[in-house]
Order: C-alpha cells, then structure tokens, then sequence
C-alpha cells in the first residue's frame, strides 16, 4: 500500500482536489465524497498508466502540503499482483 496526501479546496463554489505527491492527479465535485470518490478514479487511472508505460509510481511525501488546503488527508494505493495487476485505492474518511 502506498499513502499518498490529497488536498481539497472550495473555489468557485466547485470542490478541488489534488493528490500533491503525484503530479496531475486532480480532480473536482460539487461535494467532498464526490470529489474524492473521484479524486480516487484518478489517482487509480495515473498509476495504471504508469504502469503500463513502464514508469515507476512517484515517491509519496508525507511532508507534502498546500498552505490553500481547506482539508489535507491521506489517499492510499493498494497495488496487487497476480496474473493481472489489480489496484484500489480510498480516501481517508474523517
């Protein structure tokens, strides 16, 4: 399991979210779960594609932070292995 650390932010009326130790994984909702619910799509489709392309997965850095942040929480990526690499990944829920 890898933990990385997502932000949210209120901007506009619209919820931004950012997973700050994996570079362009973003994503927006007009609420918190719906944006970590796809914040968490994100993140999950960014490490497969990595994957796939033979890039390795970024570091997470627990020290990562964004001083805007309404909310900073961890988001964690479950890799398996097997005939087929499987992925999960959640929102910490407070």
């Amino acid at each position: 399991m890898l933990t990385y650390k997502s932000s949210y932010k209120w901007s506009e009326g619209v919820m931004l979210g950012e997973v700050l130790d994996f570079p362009g994984t973003i994503a927006y909702g007009n609420s918190l779960d719906e944006v970590r619910n796809r914040l968490a799509s994100a993140l999950r489709d960014m490490a497969e594609t990595n994957l796939i392309n033979g890039e390795p997965l970024p570091i997470p850095n627990p020290l990562a932070t964004d001083e805007d942040a309404d909310l900073e929480e961890p988001i964690y990526l479950v890799l398996q292995t097997g005939p087929q690499l499987a992925m999960t990944v959640g929102a910490a829920v407070s």
